[in-house]
Order: structure tokens, then sequence, then C-alpha cells
């Protein structure tokens, strides 16, 4: 393809990220707060005044009106346009990364349901069952079409069903069965019922092998920030920590490099047949 054609995809594709990303904003902020998605149309939080179209664009937006609400005045978080920038970037980096595919516009689901997932973790301490339960029904369904698109058979989008549903249990029980040895051994609940869920949901998208690597590099990334918290005194010891922003981004980092890690970790450990 010509340098046009691939910036003609560049561009789509940060502009899809950017809109899906202030729908994801509206998202974080309803779900926990038990509010429609649909309605109200978006607003200032501060005084409630209906935001007008230009004031809506996503990451301009918040430039044209330099972070503050045009009509109160009340300050804009700027996590908003970052939130919506980061899924631009992640959008278009799977196009860049995977092509232009059916696997692609999975992973953008798959993103959409992780940065939603993280964010309220990180602003909760929760994750909300109608996210993770959703994202496990629609990674089930994206292994079966990959399935059916890789072998051309009903019996591949079983068989993709089954590796879906194989990874998802085994991801629900692994963090049931630490968390239950956390509990034992330091007398205290260590880990919610919903960073199983969400392992669950990683492992009905990505498969057993690789989200077994999204899980310890979720837990390697949690280890060494809440060490680093710790020691800074950002967080006293035995504070709670939400882990589903770890899961999120071991599972994003797995999306473009797991395949790659898993092939060289065999290369260099795996015994010579």
């Amino acid at each position: 393809m010509d340098i046009w054609g691939d910036l003609a995809i560049i561009v789509i594709s940060f502009a899809i990220g950017a809109a899906i990303g202030s729908f994801l904003n509206v998202v974080i902020y309803r779900i926990p707060a038990n509010i429609s998605l649909i309605h109200p149309p978006s607003r200032c939080p501060r005084c409630l005044t209906r935001l007008r179209k230009r004031e809506n664009i996503p990451i301009v937006g918040w430039l044209l009106l330099r972070g503050k609400c045009a009509h109160c005045g009340g300050k804009i978080s700027p996590r908003y346009p970052l939130i919506e920038l980061i899924t631009a970037l992640l959008f278009t980096s799977t196009v860049l990364w995977f092509g232009f595919s059916l696997q692609t516009f999975g992973y953008w689901i798959l993103i959409s349901w992780l940065l939603s997932l993280a964010m309220i973790d990180l602003d909760t301490l929760i994750l909300p069952n109608v996210l993770t339960q959703s994202g496990l029904a629609i990674g089930l369904a994206f292994q079966s079409a990959m399935g059916i698109a890789t072998h051309q058979t009903l019996s591949g989008g079983v068989q993709g069903l089954l590796s879906g549903l194989l990874a998802a249990v085994a991801g629900l029980w692994l963090l049931d069965v630490i968390a239950w040895l956390g509990a034992i051994a330091l007398q205290k609940t260590v880990m919610g019922g919903g960073d199983a869920k969400l392992l669950a949901m990683i492992g009905a998208w990505l498969g057993l092998p690789l989200m077994l690597l999204a899980g310890f590099l979720a837990c390697l990334l949690g280890a060494v920030v809440g060490v680093g918290a710790i020691v800074l005194r950002v967080l006293r010891q035995g504070q709670a920590m939400p882990f589903g922003p770890f899961l999120a981004l071991g599972a994003l980092l797995t999306m473009f490099w797991g395949q790659p890690l898993l092939t060289s970790y065999l290369k260099l450990f795996a015994p010579p047949i």
C-alpha cells in the first residue's frame, strides 16, 4: 500500500480511537454511579450544562476550552483527553501491528474493555460484573470467529470457543487459588473477586498460554510498583492497591508482544526434542 493509503488508515484509526475513548470516559464515570450511558447527554460534571458539539470533540475540545467549562469556568480533569489520546494511540498501534483485520477489530473491543475496567478499579477498587461478564462473552465469540476465519470450518469455531472457555476457567481458578493462599498466609483478604473475573475475561480473549503470561506480567508489575510506592511512602504498608490496572496492562503487553516473548522463552528454556 502506498504512503497515502497508510497515512489514511493511521488517521482513521486514530480518529476512531479518540471517539471511542470519549465514550469510555462516559462508561468509566457512569457505570459505578449507576447512571445511564445514553441519557443525559454529555455535560459539565460541575454545573451540569450540556456540552455543545465543538466542546465535545475528543482531545481537541478540551484544548479549545483550556481545561475549563465554558459555562461555569470549573476545571475539567486532564484525564479525559488523556484517556482519549491513549485509546487513539492503542487503536492506531493495533492496526499497524496486526493490519486491518478481524483480529484488529476484536482487539479494539478488548482494549476498550480493559481501559474501562482499569480506570474504574483505580477510582473505586471495584471491577463491575457488567463489564467483566460481557467482556468474557464477547471474548468467547471472538475466539469462535477467529477459529472459523483461520480454519474455514465450523469445527474451527468450536475449537476456538473451547480454547477460550478453558483459558477463562483457568484464569478464574488461578487467581481464586492465589487469593485463598494469600488470605491464609496473611490472615486478611489480599485480592478481590473481580480480579479473578478479569483474568478469566482476558483468558477468553487471548487463550491459555497468553493468559498465563499476562497474569505473570501483572503480578510482576504489581509487585514492583507496590514495593516502590511503599518505599516512596505513596502507599502505607497494608493499604489496598487496585490490581485491575496491572492485569489490564499485562494483557495489553501480551496482546502485542506475548507471542514473541513465548517463542523466545521456549527457545531458551525448552529442552531439545
